[in-house]
């Protein structure tokens, strides 16, 4: 059993940053054997892929971020991270962890099969 745990969420106001981080602990005896991912949802919508990290450290990232989001892992401290800059109301959202193992990049949701409970992101105008 793997746990995610997401921690970093808040509220801004447009043009703002924030960091989100998550911690993997369990059954996770290595993290470097997973691949990666951070996926975000809003009320009445479907879980949307934002940023996938591989096992090599590639990335992908959606349209609508690129440029503004960065995503990385520190393998010794098993803990994921989602940098998000010129934040905009429209990635106000519930932000979920996500990891598999294997070597892949995936913003599909169903390439993962653990996630975290989220953390909220509010961005106002």
């Amino acid at each position: 059993q793997v746990q995610l745990v997401e921690s970093g969420g808040g509220s801004v106001q447009t043009g703002g940053s924030l960091k989100l981080s998550c911690t993997a602990s369990g059954a996770i005896a290595s993290f470097n054997m997973f691949s990666m991912a951070w996926f975000r949802q809003t009320p009445g919508n479907e879980r949307e892929g934002v940023a996938s990290i591989d096992r090599g450290g590639d990335k992908l990232f959606a349209d609508s971020v690129k440029g503004r989001f960065t995503i990385a892992k520190d393998n010794a401290k098993s803990t994921l991270y989602l940098e998000m800059n010129n934040l905009k109301p429209e990635d106000t959202a519930m932000y979920y962890c996500a990891s598999h193992p294997g070597w892949f990049k995936s913003l599909n949701v169903n390439s993962y099969a653990y996630f975290g409970q989220g953390t909220q992101v509010t961005v106002s105008s």
